[in-house]
């Protein structure tokens, strides 16, 4: 169930046996030359699409500009400040808050979200615990779950990956978005990389990043990446993470 899909009275009608909501979030930056530029945030909102058709549950727009200031030195990439991204989370979360949604199931595909999310979770139970939240709202739980954590998922990447996954252009990122966007994926994965392998190193600001990392990968291989991968990378996160979220859902 789709927010954006719904009209008004279907929320209504939703929130009297459901208070929670899944919420995409990820980044628009390179993926090296073979990745697509929206990878961060196609790969959870793929997987909770799919999510939300299995279980009923409500799944918002993604936020799909996130906090990727390093990546600024290649073209199409685009980045949120910190401080911007706190704000919007926590706007979007007092917005839904109104009208009676308490449990905010983040789902992400950016690393670089991680500390802006955790902050601006930090953000809203201040307000309650400082009582500047308002009287009307209910208490609100937040949860961030990065797709790729699961031990389903790892394994699949350890087989099929091994020391080639990398840790940004990754080849299981990669191969679940061949997945979900085959025709896309035929117009440019034929891209040939050199070294095969990208270097590792760490990441600073966007000129040091381009001086570092020069076709954007880190460590990885993603010419690895195939859609049948992907396949089994998107059947084990989607099992993996509706279980999470039930889980979540139903502590107290």
């Amino acid at each position: 169930m789709r927010l954006q899909m719904c009209a008004w009275p279907e929320v209504d009608s939703y929130l009297k046996d459901n208070t929670g909501i899944i919420i995409p979030v990820g980044s628009t930056e390179q993926h090296g030359p073979t990745g697509f530029i929206g990878t961060d945030a196609l790969c959870p909102e793929i997987l909770a699409n799919e999510i939300g058709d299995r279980l009923g549950v409500m799944i918002a727009p993604t936020i799909s500009i996130g906090m990727a200031q390093h990546h600024l030195g290649f073209s199409g990439s685009i980045t949120l400040r910190p401080t911007t991204l706190i704000a919007m989370v926590c706007d979007i979360i007092n917005s839904l808050t109104r009208h009676g949604f308490d449990r905010f199931f983040f789902l992400n595909g950016h690393g670089g979200n991680i500390a802006s999310l955790d902050a601006a979770f930090s953000e809203i139970y201040a307000e309650t615990s400082l009582g500047t939240a308002g009287v009307n709202r209910p208490a609100v739980r937040c949860k961030i779950e990065n797709w790729w954590n699961g031990d389903a998922i790892k394994g699949i990447s350890q087989k099929y990956f091994a020391d080639s996954e990398g840790s940004h252009a990754t080849a299981s990122e990669v191969a679940l978005t061949y997945y979900g966007f085959p025709d896309d994926a035929a117009r440019i994965k034929q891209e040939k990389l050199s070294p095969r392998i990208a270097p590792e190193g760490a990441i600073y600001d966007a000129d040091d990043y381009r001086r570092r990392f020069p076709d954007g990968r880190i460590g990885s291989d993603p010419t690895l990446a195939t859609a049948e991968i992907g396949q089994k990378l998107f059947e084990a996160s989607v099992a993996g993470i509706s279980k999470k979220y039930q889980e979540f859902i139903s502590a107290i």
